[in-house]
């Protein structure tokens, strides 16, 4: 399956993924540089949601309807 992440390289060639990945094992993988910098402003939206979501996402109905994706413990 191919995924897209998205990730800020630094002046160095540091890359920083800014979500985390889970792979079971090595991948190859493709970087494309873009030309705009990388936006560290906060969506409004996203912070005016934060608070209603984060009650739903609390939930044990929530989890129970999710758990097909959580790996066994």
């Amino acid at each position: 399956m191919i995924q897209t992440v998205e990730a800020i390289i630094d002046e160095t060639g540091n890359v920083q993924l800014l979500e985390i990945v889970r792979l079971k094992e090595a991948r190859r993988a493709l970087v494309t540089i873009l030309e705009e910098e990388p936006s560290t402003k906060i969506s409004e939206t996203a912070l005016l949601s934060e608070q209603a979501l984060a009650e739903d996402w609390t939930r044990p109905e929530e989890d129970e309807a999710w758990s097909h994706l959580q790996p066994a413990r």
